[in-house]
């Protein structure tokens, strides 16, 4: 019985570290089609799952694969 709650407690845990936290800011529509070129590293996240880091809030957000963005470099 204690196997199968430390299983089940483990497998919680682990479930909640691969889970993409949301962004902070969304991106919305109309999306940009030009943007200046100010470098202000922007940690995005894509609507299928993960983090890709962009030069600008603006660039990341003028691809329709990114749903929001963080400000600052995505972690290492």
């Amino acid at each position: 019985m204690r196997i199968v709650f430390v299983c089940a407690a483990l497998s919680i845990i682990l479930s909640a570290c691969v889970s993409t936290p949301e962004p902070a800011n969304f991106c919305t529509d109309p999306r940009p089609s030009v943007c200046t070129r100010v470098y202000a590293p922007t940690c995005a996240v894509l609507n299928g799952g993960g983090r890709k880091e962009f030069s600008s809030p603006c660039t990341a957000c003028s691809s329709d694969a990114v749903s929001g963005f963080d400000a600052g470099p995505c972690p290492q």
